[in-house]
């Protein structure tokens, strides 16, 4: 490559695009312990007490009309103070889970395997579902998704139909 484009090297890859990178002889780890810390740091709550789930999973959020309303976010139009709370919950739990990351462990393991799910009518607001998926190659997350579907459906198969779709294009087995 460097035949034909003017390269320097600059040594071990360490820090790119936000992302801290590891890399030894087991494999490659990714985290964002730094950018973590600044944030923590930003919104003046580093000495906030962590907990271990980001919301209880039963729990949505809504435009809480009851709720006083404090400025622009999803709810941009409509930001309320249920919503910054739900935001001070997910950065207490982002204070305790500071040190995770994603491990991309040495393999000549190449095989690819995804999955893929839809709830039904998880936007209680639009009434439309949301697709997620993810691909492993080996043992390793490569990508993965979350998104909400853009039509409105009258079933979970359908929901489920319609990310198999988005999930698997072009497939003919």
């Amino acid at each position: 490559m460097q035949d034909e484009f003017e390269m320097s090297m600059m040594g071990e890859l360490k820090f790119f695009l936000g992302l801290q990178i590891l890399q030894s002889d087991e494999g490659i780890k990714l985290h964002q312990t730094k950018y973590t810390k600044e944030l923590l740091k930003k919104f003046k709550m580093e000495d906030i007490k962590e907990i271990k789930t980001p919301m209880h999973p039963l729990s949505a959020l809504t435009l809480g009309e009851d709720s006083p309303n404090v400025g622009q976010m999803q709810f941009q139009v409509e930001l309320r103070e249920v919503h910054l709370k739900a935001v001070k919950k997910i950065l207490r739990y982002l204070k305790g889970t500071i040190n995770l990351g994603l491990c991309f462990k040495r393999s000549q393991d190449f095989s690819l395997l995804g999955y893929c799910d839809a709830d039904y009518v998880g936007d209680r607001w639009e009434r439309k579902s949301t697709s997620g998926g993810c691909h492993f190659m080996g043992n390793c997350l490569v990508s993965w998704t979350s998104k909400r579907q853009s039509t409105i459906v009258l079933s979970t198969c359908e929901a489920e139909y319609n990310q198999l779709g988005i999930a698997a294009p072009n497939y003919s087995g």
